[in-house]
């Protein structure tokens, strides 16, 4: 099942993708894709509804970020050891863990906003976990007990606030406009192997980033029990899993977005982000 929120900003409706590739408005079944109605028993429901029923909404409408309003967007640092080779990072032993503030988050085509301050601004592909059951002080083989779906995401990062800045990497990675994600939630059980995923990342028509999930260090069963062992998880929490080789910072000589550069993000069965980078 593939589930999205479409419409003006602030103004989305929840709603579904069918069979025929159709948006249904299932606005009449739960008021949003947040924190509240992102879990196994409203799915479940979902499921067993005719979608065909549902009233149709116009492709042409805008789509808004796919989750709203998560209590917290955690995310994995140097998850592909090809990406820590081109940072000049040791491979880590375990996951490293950093926070974006959800005030980050954004839809998967909206503009991302690029300050008169920002000197080094960057990409990231990755997959982010949605979790749909409370987890703590799990194991790594309950993880999938507690993953209600995936999507899309960017993990914009704004390098030297990142890393030349005094403090955490949060202080980089948590703008607005810096967590593009969806299109889609989509549950776990529409995707065939999470594990082995085509990711790619173009900048103005040019590849620059290319992946597979199947070359994460740490997987999503491991990230998850990892997370659940120093804070619990709750329904609609998101997790960033990491980026492939290809970022700005790796290049020589780096090379970082400027405006009027666009964007697109694509993981297998997940849809495609098509962003455009705006000065303010």
């Amino acid at each position: 099942m593939k589930l999205l929120r479409v419409g003006h900003k602030g103004k989305e409706k929840p709603a579904v993708l069918d069979k025929e590739g159709k948006i249904r408005d299932i606005s009449s079944h739960i008021k949003d894709l947040n924190p509240d109605y992102l879990n196994f028993e409203t799915i479940s429901k979902l499921q067993s509804t005719d979608l065909s029923s549902l009233p149709e909404l116009p492709s042409s409408e805008r789509v808004g970020s796919c989750i709203t309003k998560p209590g917290k967007f955690v995310a994995i640092g140097l998850n592909f050891s090809d990406h820590a080779a081109e940072s000049g990072l040791p491979v880590p032993s375990e996951p490293i863990m950093f926070m974006k503030a959800t005030s980050c988050i954004s839809g998967p085509n909206d503009n991302i906003e690029m300050v008169p301050n920002s000197k080094k601004l960057d990409w990231e592909v990755e997959l982010g976990i949605v979790i749909g059951k409370e987890a703590k002080h799990i194991e790594q083989n309950q993880s999938q007990d507690h993953i209600l779906g995936y999507c899309l995401v960017n993990d914009v990062s704004e390098r030297e606030w990142q890393i030349e800045k005094m403090g955490q990497w949060v202080k980089g990675k948590s703008h607005d406009t810096y967590g593009p994600i969806g299109p889609y939630l989509v549950t776990k059980d529409d995707i065939k192997d999470i594990n082995n995923l085509n990711m790619s990342l173009d900048l103005n028509g040019k590849r620059m980033q290319t992946g597979n999930t199947s070359t994460m260090i740490f997987n999503v069963d491991v990230i998850v029990s990892y997370v659940s062992k120093f804070m619990s998880l709750q329904p609609g929490d998101i997790i960033t899993t990491g980026t492939p080789p290809g970022v700005g910072m790796g290049m020589k000589p780096q090379q970082f977005l400027k405006s009027g550069d666009e964007m697109k993000l694509s993981i297998d069965n997940l849809g495609e982000q098509n962003s455009k980078v705006v000065s303010l």
